[in-house]
């Protein structure tokens, strides 16, 4: 379903975010000029041996990325660093969506929450350097990739499917890692990444990441800031969308030897968001990190390798309706409102490696406790009185903890053919600190306070490889089963839960997936070809049923069903000469509820990425066409915490150019014009646009940003 939106929504923030886009793009080109003298200034540095052993600014290649591949079975490897579009991402849900099977749930400019395969949530365990990072709104309004930004961070390994049991539970459609690695300095020496990029509505984005060390250790400090004011859909109307964050981390490791590694790391954050699609803004996202692993390699046994890691996050997140738009007198919330709620995650791991000669076996152990906490403000109509969320005592309303145990194993069965297997076996637990029931009246004692529930849980999977004898071609087959413990939000979040159980909490059962996967991987020197499809079965699966009552007022209820899903993702690039290159991306996603044979609801439509690109020395220059068919198999008013179907969708065809040059081997430019033809469209997976901007009643889906510009530097020595 698709409309456009709305004379209320006043077009001088338009006006004035251009102007900030010509301020930005003059600021853009003074730093330009700065780090060319200084790339010049500093190249001599690598005539010397007091550098880090590889040159860094050889990973520069002057290209932009349009489409990421499957480098082989089942998994996806990137740099978060590289050049890619649409414009480079502001959170991790940005940047995955541009991988073929994710789509992403939209409600503005930023913050969205990512979709792998029609799976939601924590169906996708999302990890930063192997810890959980969990948002606090029941809503999901700071998701886990919301905390996340993806070029402060050195790789990005995707695990699409119950194809690993290394990390951590529930993993049904699949595992993201985004890692920062070890430094490595064979003597002392320096690095430094930097990068700015200025774009059209106001976007600019500020990255430095750098380290000192030698053979014995080394000090890493890596920081961003960014930010977009509101951007202009493709018939020049506003949409309310501007945020900005910032992050900061630093990371002290200590190498007696080139096998051992002990590393102390720490962060912060904070940012801000304004959502078309929501009745409250985030004016706070604050995050604290500490982590501390260590890792011993090449121990001489059938003990190869030992690592062992702890983690603390911390997210501190702020709603309300008044800091970033005017409280909308019309609704239940005509005055100012603000909500605060926290979440802290402690976790650990343990694992170790065992090989043999055709054996490799990784197996440990990791723990996991979460506790959420929330306090609301105040408003008196009668006095005109705020009182803030500081002024109130926390109320603890839920605890969560996870054991678990896995072992997983690599056997070179024969010289072409490997078995990969893994199992693990996971208790976990919450307990409802809640005395009032969300979503009823305050009188309303909740049923469930003070009770614990918990379950044990076994997942595993098996895969088998073999590589063809007379091409480079590897063929693949895998069965998993995940048994996932229900998350907050699925126990918490909804107003109740199946009919006869007196809530969410006390009546949603765990999800069971077992899906087969199989694929087809081939890489020769001009031509990378892939396909991989699954089929799966999900008992329980966890739906969320919407409802408006005469009043007006909505309602939500978790209830298990059983669903069927399938799909697949191909992709293929081709180098047409020395020059020219081509590539081709496809993914589809069907789901269907079994429970009552309607279709499985926030499934996302058919996908096509189609790109072309020349390069030529040190400049490239790329076009991206990416075609979305319309999506007709919806459920309406059934969905999950954050988003439900609320009609068909209308396919969309966008079309972006791209180019870059590099001017050196520690300096490369970038640029691109997203949506060249300013096409008004919006995505299927979206949020209805909320009320207190202007848009109707009858749910309107939040149109996408119309003609993009963007420019960025990369400085690297």
């Amino acid at each position: 379903m698709h409309s456009h939106h709305l004379n209320a929504v006043p077009r001088l923030p338009l006006l004035a975010s251009r102007l900030r886009w010509h301020h930005a793009f003059a600021l853009f080109l003074g730093v330009l000029a700065t780090p060319m003298v200084f790339a010049e200034e500093h190249q001599h540095l690598h005539e010397h041996p007091l550098m880090v052993d590889s040159d860094p600014g050889l990973d520069l290649a002057p290209t932009v990325i349009t489409a990421i591949q499957q480098s082989s079975p089942l998994t996806v490897i990137a740099n978060p660093k590289d050049a890619r579009q649409p414009v480079p991402a502001s959170d991790a849900t940005d940047y995955l969506k541009t991988i073929p099977g994710f789509s992403a749930i939209r409600s503005g400019g930023s913050n969205g929450d990512p979709v792998l395969r029609g799976m939601f949530g924590s169906r996708l365990n999302l990890r930063t350097n192997g810890g959980l990072m969990l948002g606090a709104c029941p809503y999901r309004m700071d998701a886990p990739s919301s905390y996340i930004s993806p070029e402060t961070f050195d790789k990005l390994t995707v695990i699409k499917g119950p194809q690993t049991v290394l990390w951590g539970p529930g993993a049904s459609a699949g595992t993201v890692l985004f890692e920062r690695e070890p430094e490595q300095f064979g003597e002392l020496g320096s690095r430094i990444h930097a990068s700015v990029l200025a774009g059209s509505n106001g976007r600019f984005d500020k990255v430095l990441d750098g380290a000192v060390g030698s053979e014995l250790g080394y000090l890493r400090a890596v920081g961003n800031q960014a930010q977009s004011d509101d951007y202009a859909d493709g018939d020049g109307d506003t949409v309310p969308s501007r945020w900005k964050k910032w992050n900061g981390d630093v990371a002290i490791g200590w190498t007696p030897d080139p096998d051992t590694l002990l590393e102390l790391t720490a962060g912060k954050g904070d940012g801000e968001a304004r959502y078309a699609g929501r009745g409250m803004d985030g004016a706070q996202f604050e995050r604290e990190s500490l982590g501390l692993r260590f890792e011993k390699s090449n121990l001489g046994g059938v003990l190869d390798k030992v690592e062992a890691q702890v983690y603390y996050n911390y997210a501190d997140h702020v709603m309300d309706n008044f800091s970033l738009r005017s409280p909308d007198p019309t609704s239940m919330m005509a005055g100012p409102m603000a909500s605060q709620v926290d979440r802290r995650t402690l976790g650990g791991r343990f694992a170790a490696t065992f090989r043999w000669t055709d054996v490799e076996l990784v197996s440990g152990v990791d723990v996991l406790r979460s506790e959420h906490r929330e306090r609301n403000s105040s408003y008196d109509m009668m006095t005109d009185t705020y009182t803030d969320t500081d002024q109130f005592a926390w109320d603890k309303d839920a605890v969560m903890h996870n054991y678990g145990a896995f072992g997983e194993l690599t056997w070179q069965v024969a010289e072409r053919n490997r078995v990969i297997a893994g199992a693990r076996l996971d208790r976990a637990s919450a307990k409802d600190f809640r005395t009032e029931s969300r979503g009823m009246m305050m009188s309303m004692p909740n049923p469930t306070a003070g009770e614990t529930r918990a379950d044990t849980l076994p997942s595993g999977f098996a895969r088998f490889e073999h590589d063809l004898a007379d091409s480079p071609t590897t063929l693949y087959a895998g069965i998993g089963h995940v048994q996932r413990f229900s998350d907050y939000w699925e126990l918490f979040s909804a107003g109740s839960g199946p009919a006869g159980a007196d809530n969410a909490f006390d009546g949603i059962k765990p999800e069971k997936t077992t899906q087969l996967d199989v694929g087809v991987q081939y890489a020769s020197d001009d031509l990378q070809a892939w396909a991989s499809g699954y089929v799966g079965q999900v008992r329980d699966y966890i739906l969320f049923n919407y409802s408006t009552d005469m009043m007006g007022m909505s309602s939500s209820q978790a209830d298990n069903i059983d669903a069927r899903i399938m799909g697949g993702e191909l992709g293929v690039a081709y180098d047409l000469d020395a020059n020219w290159n081509t590539d081709a991306t496809l993914a589809y996603a069907w789901g269907k509820n079994s429970s009552d044979g309607q279709a499985l609801p926030q499934m996302p439509p058919l996908e096509a990425r189609l790109g072309l690109s020349y390069v030529r020395d040190d400049w490239s220059a790329g076009a991206l066409w990416r075609l979305v068919a319309a999506q007709n198999r919806v459920d309406a008013g059934k969905g999950n915490v954050v988003g439900q179907d609320f009609g068909k969708s209308a396919g969309f065809g966008v079309f972006s150019l791209n180019g870059a040059y590099r001017v050196s081997d520690n300096l490369k430019l970038s640029a691109g014009v997203d949506n060249l033809f300013d096409k008004d469209y919006a995505e299927h997976l979206n949020l209805a646009g909320d009320a207190g901007f202007g848009y109707p009643a009858d749910p309107v889906a939040i149109d996408e940003a119309g003609r993009t510009l963007w420019a960025k530097v990369d400085l690297d020595f």
